[in-house]
């Protein structure tokens, strides 16, 4: 008797379709289904194509094509969800009613009662209430959408959204969670596991109720077999097979998470939050995997030890601004999520000077030809005080060392404190800053109080990334170039956004062309002879070394024509002295710039050699007029130039006479 109600329950809650449709007529409209709100992950990928990660959606899900199943999916699951699928309109009565049978045989949910197109209605459907006036509705749809829509995209559809267990909605997400493979390559065995959680994923979750979920493999394969689908021979070995689950990663793996991060962030501006965890894009970045490994392998073959400091490099395309390589090592805190790359900020020390160079240049004073005195420098910003209260500036070479009268030219081989104290000063802080930010130097330049003489000597805390943006300008004579990490992103309908202007290199000039040249040249000249002699590696390369105050930061930052590239090197859980790294004392000039040339190598290794173009049109040379200062020390005082200090100077360069009193502000 009680099986009877059951059969006369469902029969009167599943209506014939065309009854459906005549009960609801056009108020049943197909236009009211929408696709439910599941969403769909972002994947994130390299140069290559190589898969880097996904941004998880809070359900997973990869929707794929119809040819991207396995065929034993799409046969377990009508099997066992609606085995006359292909003979009903949307509903079928005969299907529910035998259904609610052997489920109240079973004391349980063993077969569906709803078709596959009636159970897509009910997740396109806005309304989820339990009422016979819904499941009229759900059957009137059903019969709608199945006269609207082939039955092979009613099943590919049904398939890419139905829930499997564990966070995995669609057979792709499930496929790749539960076996770590395409939903294409699954097996019959493993078809027929998956087709049988849908009812009840929690009740036949293999992970952790693996003899019900074998158990309920079994009933599918068995209803496989009880429609034709497989032979007795067939399903024989299907029965014997062992689950063997393989649990996935791909939803939770990251390669490369320093540039992962950036580029999540980069989508984050452009789509906001909610559509990039679940709107399904694809995400092709600019990001070369042998450029990683050879950074990484940079930073562990110098810095081996487990106590070392933190390193990081990134690496850039001086023509597009693409981001070639982004990597760093934070010993003993592997999973650090702050990037130390784009996010972090820290002293540059020597490396900004380039930027006062560049600055000078621009003006059009000769670096060949411009002498100040390399002495212990006193810049009285307050009349009454001295060094130790903050209010005079007071600065020293690096290891107190002085050479007299000297070229810009010298004194930028030998990272001369003193001399590029006077000459930030002359092209005054505010220019510093205003070549630096054109040549993509973006941290904290425009911040109050940013506009200080101390700036020449590296004392705003940049970012690797603005490091490496600004010197490929130069690699690009003079033409900056955003930086790049997204070449493109397909969205969840499968078309390209045009729109974002992803992959299209956003170019101005920065600096003329022959300024860029000059500066070129004379970087170039101290990888050759200067204090970036470690990074120089047998083909034209310009760079400059730096290590910020107290020695807690070191740099190297250089280019050739194809590749520029920073090197950081620093304690990220405090600034703490770089003193006594593998027994020596780090500067710019030591670990970055061996780092630097252990990955330049190998990363251009088969390229034939390039030279730093000539410019169209060098710089014109203007009357330069030294700036009002106060100098602690006696002009009378100051050392003649020395022998050694003459033999630095280049050809073109001309040792002045010492002037018999130095006059501060007087022409030279």
């Amino acid at each position: 008797m009680a099986i009877v109600v059951v059969v006369l329950l469902a029969v009167a809650a599943g209506i014939g379709g065309s009854a459906a449709v005549i009960a609801y007529g056009s108020s049943c409209d197909l236009d009211s289904l929408r696709s439910v709100d599941i969403g769909a992950n972002t994947f994130v990928y390299a140069a290559d194509g190589s898969l880097l990660g996904s941004i998880p959606a809070e359900r997973n899900r990869e929707p794929v094509t119809a040819k991207d199943m396995s065929l034993w999916i799409r046969k377990a699951t009508i099997a066992i969800e609606d085995r006359r699928f292909f003979g009903h309109n949307g509903v079928d009565i005969e299907g529910t009613a035998r259904a609610a049978v052997a489920n109240l045989k079973a004391g349980g949910i063993v077969e569906g009662g709803s078709t596959i197109t009636q159970q897509l209605v009910r997740n396109l459907y806005i309304s989820r209430e339990r009422t016979v006036q819904r499941k009229v509705k759900e059957a009137c749809l059903a019969t709608k959408l199945d006269r609207a829509r082939s039955k092979e995209w009613i099943l590919t559809t049904y398939l890419n959204q139905v829930f499997y267990g564990n966070r995995a909605y669609g057979i792709e997400a499930a496929s790749r969670t539960y076996f770590s493979k395409p939903a294409a390559k699954l097996l019959l065995s493993e078809a027929a596991l998956l087709a049988g959680l849908t009812q009840a994923p929690s009740v036949y979750d293999p992970f952790t109720v693996p003899a019900k979920a074998l158990a309920r493999r079994n009933e599918v394969l068995r209803a496989m077999l009880n429609t034709g689908v497989i032979t007795p021979r067939v399903h024989r070995l299907a029965v014997a097979t062992k689950l063997d689950l393989r649990r996935g990663k791909v939803y939770d793996a990251i390669r490369e998470p320093y540039f992962f991060g950036y580029v999540r962030d980069r989508l984050i501006e452009e789509y906001g939050p909610q559509r990039v965890r679940s709107g399904g894009l694809k995400v092709y970045t600019t990001i070369i995997p042998r450029y990683q490994r050879l950074a990484e392998a940079a930073i562990r073959e110098t810095l081996d030890e487990r106590d070392d400091p933190a390193a990081a490099l990134i690496s850039i395309s001086p023509r597009t601004g693409a981001i070639r390589a982004m990597a760093a090592i934070v010993p003993n805190r592997p999973k650090n999520q702050f990037n130390l790359l784009s996010q972090a900020r820290r002293q540059p020390g020597s490396t900004f000077k380039t930027f006062v160079l560049a600055s000078a240049v621009e003006q059009g004073i000769n670096p060949d030809s411009t002498y100040y005195v390399s002495a212990p420098f006193t810049y009285r910003i307050h009349p009454a005080g001295n060094c130790d209260d903050g209010s005079w500036w007071c600065v020293k070479t690096y290891a107190n060392d002085y050479y007299g009268w000297s070229s810009i030219r010298s004194a930028t081989l030998r990272s001369d404190n003193s001399v590029y104290a006077q000459l930030t000063l002359d092209v005054t802080p505010e220019r510093v800053a205003d070549v630096a930010r054109r040549m993509g130097v973006r941290s904290q330049l425009d911040v109050k109080g940013a506009f200080v003489p101390s700036i020449g000597l590296g004392s705003i805390a940049v970012s690797p990334l603005d490091i490496a943006s600004s010197y490929a300008t130069l690699a690009a004579e003079g033409v900056y170039s955003e930086p790049m990490a997204i070449r493109r992103v397909v969205l969840d309908d499968g078309t390209v956004d045009t729109r974002a202007g992803w992959g299209k290199p956003k170019r101005r000039r920065a600096i003329s062309e022959g300024a860029a040249a000059i500066v070129t040249r004379i970087l170039e000249q101290n990888i050759q002879s200067g204090t970036g002699t470690r990074a120089a590696f047998g083909r034209p390369a310009a760079g400059k070394t730096g290590t910020a105050e107290l020695n807690v930061d070191a740099w190297f930052a250089g280019y050739t024509p194809e590749l520029a590239t920073a090197v950081w090197m620093g304690y990220t859980r405090a600034e703490i002295p770089l003193d006594s790294v593998h027994g020596i004392a780090v500067t710019g000039g030591s670990f970055p710039a061996e780092m630097w040339r252990l990955f330049m190598e190998p990363a251009l290794e088969g390229r034939e050699p390039v030279s730093f173009p000539e410019p169209r049109m060098w710089p014109e040379w203007k009357p330069f007029t030294r700036g009002e200062y106060a100098l602690s020390y006696d002009p009378n005082a100051v050392p003649e130039t020395t022998e050694t200090e003459a033999e630095t100077e280049t050809e073109t360069e001309t040792t002045p006479t010492r002037p018999a009193e130095r006059v501060p502000g007087a022409e030279r």
